[in-house]
């Protein structure tokens, strides 16, 4: 098994090459997709976030308001690391759960936001990382996001630099430019780790 740490800054285009790892036949284990359903209703998670943030995070129909939850600790680093503290381990085992369901020779792809910034690296066997130019990526989030602009650019600087990105990458895949000359970089990427996962 190779296990893989995919990651890039938001607007990067990681749920992009995820996809085409899919295609291809990686399995994916998509760290904001189980964020998501570590918060349920009815979860653990819910019930600690709800405990950290109050009844005001919880939407009228008892789910979490993500905008809410959001406009709360995106602009406050404590509450940020608050909210990491409890959905973080959450994740984590869930993870490993799926990464154990995977089949000895599969090549494990691990969609991780916030690898970087969490220094996740070396639970990887390869470190793959989506890069864009902060203006690439600033105009994927107005334009096909509808973010606000000023959101955007929070939402970026709460992340990692890409120069701290590219420091703990193995394999960095330039995604500035449009989704033809992406495929090519992404299978080429599939192939290598297909070898090492043969070996």
């Amino acid at each position: 098994m190779v296990k893989v740490g995919l990651t890039g800054g938001i607007g990067a285009g990681k749920s992009e090459v995820s996809r085409l790892f899919a295609a291809y036949g990686a399995v994916i284990v998509d760290a904001d997709r189980i964020a998501r359903e570590v918060v349920e209703p009815g979860t653990r998670g819910l019930a600690a976030v709800v405990a950290e943030f109050g009844e005001e995070v919880l939407a009228p129909d008892g789910t979490l308001d993500r905008p809410k939850l959001g406009a709360l600790v995106f602009s406050d680093t404590d509450r940020l690391a608050a909210l990491n503290a409890i959905v973080h381990p959450l994740v984590g085992e869930r993870s490993a759960e799926l990464e154990r369901q995977a089949g000895e020779d599969a090549v494990v792809v691990h969609d991780v936001p916030l690898l970087a910034e969490n220094g996740l690296g070396p639970l990887y066997d390869v470190v793959v990382v989506v890069d864009a130019s902060p203006q690439t990526r600033l105009d994927r989030l107005v334009r096909l996001r509808g973010m606000e602009e000023g959101e955007a650019r929070a939402r970026m600087a709460a992340q990692a630099t890409p120069e701290e990105r590219r420091a703990v990458a193995d394999i960095v895949i330039d995604n500035d430019g449009p989704l033809e000359a992406l495929e090519p970089q992404v299978r080429e990427t599939w192939e290598r780790l297909r070898e090492r996962a043969a070996r």
